[in-house]
């Protein structure tokens, strides 16, 4: 970029927001941290939004960004501030919402911009190569899916022509390589950060990639913005405590406003800074049907296994956990950092009651696409006769593929959790049994999936162990495809299972009844004696 600013070591790097996102050029590329509202650097964005209102500069940007960011349907945060035809020229994201960012996803709808999407954990290792100096990323992890470039190449519309990755042989092994590219401007968030730049994260549930952000940009010859809470005097912060350092920092800009997450107030039991007695943390889960799915999958579960958890019903988990007192015996990781702990559900995903640890984003997706997983549970939007899932886009819908594609790459057991039908489904669950009271007027096993955002024939070649739990039956993957292998009691096989499936099922010979106790409120019970 050539514009870096220097200072010299007595000069602070405070400026206001407004001074900051003047220097960012046009053509720029823009790395922008964040999670929804976790580290989101909300002040500096908006600046920069309001900007481009005013001055129609800077323009044709390309922002890459591994999570998305915003949060609030009602205004815009996060990413709609840079949703405007003419300053946002291509958008690389691992994932999307529809309705905290309509401007955003309208404009790739409408083709207005170049969209593509990745998987969380390749671009944030792809930051990682660039903040090195690689040439970029070598992976298999994607490896036919939508991201190949075989298939989509991680592209969402038709304006978006260009490849940004291809097929490698290596030692007579396929692998996807993500070429380096330059990072001209980082925009990141921290908690505290000193006159020199020197960034703390105390009050920040999660770690995400800041330092590697900053890094990528600094390697490139960028220009670097932090937005922090406050700032210190130099040479009072501990180095133990520092988690991006100042020489990786060209601008501070401070927002005393700046909440820890999209709730109200701060949590410090997110960061360790207390831990809360389990005897606040039990919330009995009512009898529903992401209940009875959580039950059939958590008989998946052993003692000592690391368990990682998806958007949707599988957030629930760590509160069946609690209850039936089988929570002492997993740990529970998910793709932002923390480790142990209880993860929130859906207010905060990302945040971690009690953690026992926090390591990076890139370092968590390494420990993943390593195997280092024991199970998984996710959600699912439609699955096809072969097993293969897709939750990425569908429906006009962008959500993008997050963690999933990287969490599924590896993991030895793969658990999918959902109801078998949406939108109006009525279920009344009483005696032990399951009643459709009402079918969805969706059907979510589908003839063909829109987006292979998981394949199963790989996972059948990899050795993994793959279910798909709903509440009225279960399916596992085997060589030929999927085979229904349970139903719950009340339910007719016919009426209520293969009639809302678009595929011929193939019926196991050992098909059987779900365990009543699934149904029941008096299900109740410890851990060891579940297994």
């Amino acid at each position: 970029m050539g514009t870096t600013s220097h200072y010299k070591k007595s000069k602070s790097k405070v400026i206001s927001a407004e001074e900051a996102v003047n220097r960012i050029p046009n053509e720029a590329t823009i790395t922008i941290g964040g999670l929804i509202s976790i580290l989101c650097p909300e002040k500096v964005l908006s600046a920069l939004g309001e900007r481009y209102v005013k001055t129609a500069e800077p323009k044709n940007l390309t922002v890459v960004t591994p999570v998305r960011v915003g949060w609030d349907p009602e205004r815009s945060t996060g990413l709609e501030h840079v949703a405007y035809k003419g300053m946002l020229k291509r958008l690389v994201s691992g994932s999307f919402n529809v309705k905290e960012s309509p401007n955003l996803t309208d404009m790739i709808r409408n083709n207005e911009i170049e969209a593509y999407n990745f998987s969380m954990g390749t671009l944030f290792q792809l930051i990682r190569c660039i903040a090195g100096g690689h040439p970029g990323l070598l992976t298999t992890a994607g490896l036919h899916t939508y991201v190949d470039p075989r298939y989509d190449g991680g592209r969402l519309n038709n304006l978006t022509k260009a490849t940004l990755n291809q097929i490698l042989e290596l030692n007579g092994e396929e692998l996807l390589f993500y070429p380096s590219f330059p990072i001209d401007v980082a925009i990141i968030r921290g908690t505290t950060a000193d006159e020199d730049g020197n960034i703390t994260l105390e009050e920040e549930p999660a770690t995400l990639s800041g330092l590697e952000m900053a890094m990528a940009a600094k390697a490139s010859g960028g220009y670097v913005i932090a937005q922090v809470k406050r700032v210190t005097k130099n040479n009072t912060l501990h180095p133990r405590s520092v988690e991006i350092p100042g020489i990786f920092v060209d601008a501070i800009v401070v927002d005393e406003e700046q909440t820890q997450s999209l709730l109200p107030g701060y949590e410090p039991s997110w960061t360790g800074e207390i831990r809360k007695p389990m005897s606040q943390l039990c919330n009995p889960l009512s009898l529903d049907v992401k209940k009875v799915i959580l039950q059939r999958a958590a008989e998946e579960i052993e003692p000592g296994m690391t368990v990682n958890l998806g958007v949707g019903i599988p957030v629930d988990l760590p509160q069946l956990a609690i209850e039936q007192n089988f929570f002492k015996d997993i740990t529970f990781s998910l793709e932002h950092g923390a480790i142990g702990g209880v993860p929130m559900g859906v207010e905060v995903f990302g945040a971690h009651i009690n953690p026992d640890a926090f390591v990076t984003s890139t370092q968590t997706f390494d420990f993943y696409q390593s195997g280092g997983l024991s199970a998984t549970l996710l959600g699912f939007a439609q699955i096809d006769g072969s097993g293969n899932v897709n939750v990425s886009k569908f429906n006009g819908i962008y959500r993008g593929s997050g963690g999933f594609i990287d969490i599924t790459h590896k993991t030895p057991k793969i658990l999918y959790c959902g109801t078998l039908t949406s939108g109006g489904l009525k279920i009344s669950i009483a005696d032990g049994q399951l009643k459709i009271e009402q079918e969805g007027r969706h059907k979510k096993f589908v003839e063909a999936i829109e987006h292979m955002t998981f394949n199963a024939a790989q996972a059948i070649k990899k050795g993994q162990e793959v279910l798909y739990i709903t509440e009225r039956c279960v399916f596992r993957l085997e060589e030929d495809g999927i085979h229904l292998i349970e139903h719950a009691p009340g339910i007719d096989v016919e009426k209520d299972i293969l009639k809302n499936v678009d595929f011929k099922v193939t019926i196991s010979p050992d098909l059987r009844e779900m365990k009543s106790n699934y149904f029941m409120e008096s299900a109740t019970k410890t851990f060891m004696e579940r297994v």
